[in-house]
């Protein structure tokens, strides 16, 4: 026993050993088989797979983990930027006056101005056109603005948060501010109520009232507003402001091309303007047109048909000679309404829209093929009716190059077409076209008037005088009849400017301007009445409440018929043999005066038929001489040629009156006797011979020709059957 317990004594473990705690790979595994080792290898290869899941899902956990731990503070940061952003909308909505009060401001008031066949002459006011509906204009102008401008206008509520976020992406991308992210309502937001600089307070100021717009209108309201408001350059605000400024037609006649310009203006009106640059406009409107092929709105056919057309090149300024009537209407309006314009007015005026278009085709015309030639860069036409309406007015060449009307500002010497009103002086104190002066050098003061040619005739009739705008008789006329009352009967017969009187009046040196000459001619026409001259018929409201209406239906009479019927005898026989031969008409009677100012300055024709009464002037604004532009060339020929025009399907109307003056008339041979009172007398009717003469221009031309003994036509309603010979009568040799 004791030998047993002595081998089983105990060993206690020690930390020397180095395996005494190790487990070899027996002890790993039962039964310590050989086997065992690649049991063992496949277990470690089970344990470093188990490892590598373990990693994988702390990876996926770690990932999860960042996701939840970043969301977590998007929200925080997020909600503090809400908040962040929910104080400032509420610190600058704060500051804007109550919701309550907003209204939409009115538009600016608009002046349509119409011919009397309906046609829109023109539109004044701050917009330059008038607000139309979207039934109004071309479908094509909404649809090209909204294809550009805003796709989803009639989807979102006032902001675009996908255009938004698309305009920041973009412009992120290039690295500068390539596009806007602002929808048609927070930009009509921004034009109604907002200035225009960029601040954050403006830009929350303009998603809050665009909230409030989409609240308060329709999304065809909110468009309409916004076509009819928003600049579109050169001045033009809405789309038939635009329409007209740079196409001149109304917008409900805008094609699909025209309707891309339009919209490709509104990223930047003042430099893509057409007026400015068209082909900057043009790329833009390429760009629209694309945008809505991609919206569906629009074919490549039609895409196609609109990229063929001429690039729209508008001037630089508001044109058409239609404007300087506009321009008259403006100036008048306010003095018939009876204060300044506060509301949209439609003024219809007396302009007929096709002698319009002839009249700015004749001046143009005129001047385009023999304006350097003979050095005229000017003309003016002014055409009235007998009542006084203007029909046709033209101030200038080009409006768009000068707005200065010369028609009725332009003050010019009229030279002989002022000889008319001394001429109905003289008759008025019984003189006939049958009376005779001698035409011959003559002294009145230190002034010694001289006809064009230099040359004198002797004996004339006052009907061949003024045939041939002798300058010396109508010098003695003005003498016998009296300068104060050569200007009495010429402002009761429409001259408004003042008037020099003294002889020189005779010669026209008193200035005028072309439509109150034109004007005065008028009562020669229409059997002796007043012709104010006037363009505005009538003004009425949008609604149809008329404010101002006058027909000029009772004008005074200024001038006897018998004095009218002697006028158109002589002004017509003017017209047939005289000075003014040029503007003879085929078919109508005419008749008028020519009129040429000291050292060709200005030259003029003033004419009528039973229809119209017209003057034409020609010059330059800075009153250099032509090129010897006399009353009977240029002037004449323009006359006749808007005349001719003018009258095309008219009736044939004979002037009243008719008083019979020969075209051919006898020189008067003039016995002088004294009878038992003393005062000289010559006999009435004694014909002596004359030769014939030939005029041509303002130049006469001598031609012998045989001579007759006639009787001359009965005097229409003259004083007396004998004239009586004055002093000066004496004095001259007559």
């Amino acid at each position: 026993m004791a030998k047993k317990r002595k081998n089983q004594t105990r060993i206690e473990p020690s930390m020397t050993r180095r395996n005494g705690l190790r487990a070899s790979a027996g002890d790993r595994v039962a039964g310590g088989h050989a086997s065992g080792k690649r049991k063992g290898g496949s277990t470690k290869r089970k344990a470093g797979s188990g490892r590598r899941k373990s990693r994988s899902g702390s990876a996926r956990r770690g990932l999860t983990g960042f996701l939840q731990r970043s969301l977590y503070w998007c929200f925080v940061i997020g909600l503090w930027v809400a908040i962040g952003v929910g104080a400032l909308v509420a610190y600058y909505g704060a500051k804007m006056p109550s919701a309550t009060t907003w209204t939409v401001p009115e538009r600016p008031p608009n002046v349509k101005i119409v011919s009397s066949d309906g046609h829109t002459l023109a539109n004044r006011g701050a917009t330059g056109g008038e607000a139309l509906t979207l039934s109004r204009m071309s479908p094509y102008i909404p649809q090209a603005v909204l294809a550009i401008e805003d796709r989803r206008f009639y989807s979102h509520f006032g902001v675009d948060p996908i255009g938004l976020a698309r305009a920041m992406t973009q412009n992120v991308m290039a690295g500068r501010m390539v596009q806007g992210g602002s929808t048609l309502t927070q930009q009509l937001a921004k034009n109604l109520f907002l200035s225009p600089e960029r601040t954050i307070e403006r830009k929350v100021q303009e998603v809050l009232l665009a909230f409030w717009l989409e609240y308060n209108f329709t999304k065809d309201q909110i468009l309409e507003m916004y076509l009819n408001r928003v600049y579109f350059g050169s001045g033009s605000y809405g789309v038939e402001a635009a329409s007209r400024r740079y196409f001149k037609k109304p917008a409900r006649d805008v094609n699909l091309a025209q309707a891309a310009l339009l919209a490709g203006l509104l990223k930047a009106p003042s430099r893509l303007s057409p007026a400015r640059n068209p082909d900057a406009a043009e790329a833009r409107a390429q760009i629209v047109l694309e945008a809505m092929r991609d919206e569906g709105f629009v074919t490549d056919r039609e895409i196609t048909t609109a990229m063929t057309r001429e690039p729209t090149r508008a001037k630089s300024y508001w044109t058409g000679a239609e404007n300087y009537g506009a321009d008259l209407v403006m100036d008048r309006l306010e003095a018939l309404i009876g204060g300044k314009v506060t509301r949209d007015l439609i003024v219809d005026t007396t302009i007929d829209y096709r002698l319009q278009q002839q009249a700015e085709k004749t001046i143009r015309g005129a001047i385009d093929h023999s304006g350097t030639k003979l050095n005229v860069s000017q003309g003016a036409l002014v055409s009235v009716d007998g009542s006084g309406a203007i029909r046709a007015l033209v101030g200038g060449y080009d409006y768009s190059v000068s707005q200065y009307d010369r028609a009725t500002k332009a003050k010019r010497q009229p030279g002989s077409a002022f000889k008319p009103f001394v001429y109905a002086a003289a008759l008025e104190m019984g003189r006939t076209p049958q009376s005779v002066r001698n035409d011959a050098p003559i002294r009145i003061g230190k002034w010694t008037p001289s006809n064009y040619d230099e040359k004198y005739r002797g004996p004339v009739t006052l009907s061949e005088a003024l045939s041939s705008s002798l300058n010396t008789i109508a010098a003695q006329l003005v003498m016998e009849a009296g300068a104060d009352n050569v200007a009495k009967t010429a402002r009761r017969l429409g001259i408004e400017s003042k008037l020099q009187t003294n002889a020189s009046i005779a010669l026209g040196t008193s200035e005028v301007t072309l439509t109150e000459l034109t004007a005065a001619y008028a009562p020669f026409m229409n059997g002796g009445y007043k012709a104010t001259p006037h363009i505005i018929k009538r003004v009425r409201t949008a609604d149809g409440k008329v404010l101002y209406e006058n027909t000029y239906d009772n004008p005074p009479r200024v001038l006897r018929p018998e004095i009218i019927a002697m006028m158109n005898g002589m002004l017509v026989r003017a017209v047939n043999e005289g000075t003014g031969r040029k503007a003879r008409l085929g078919s109508h009677q005419a008749a008028g005066k020519t009129g040429t100012s000291q050292a060709f300055r200005d030259a003029l024709f003033i004419g009528y038929t039973a229809h119209l009464t017209t003057g034409v002037w020609f010059g330059n604004d800075d009153s250099t001489p032509t090129r010897k532009v006399t009353g009977g060339s240029m002037p004449a020929l323009a006359w006749r040629s808007y005349m001719e025009a003018a009258h095309n399907g008219s009736s044939n109307a004979r002037l009243p009156g008719q008083y019979n003056v020969p075209s051919d008339p006898s020189r008067v041979a003039v016995p002088m006797t004294r009878p038992a009172d003393g005062v000289v007398r010559r006999p009435a009717g004694a014909i002596g011979d004359t030769p014939s003469r030939q005029w041509s221009g303002d130049v006469a031309q001598e031609r012998t020709g045989s001579t007759s003994r006639r009787a001359p036509p009965a005097d229409v309603g003259s004083r007396n059957t004998d004239e009586t010979t004055t002093l000066l009568d004496i004095i001259l040799g007559n």
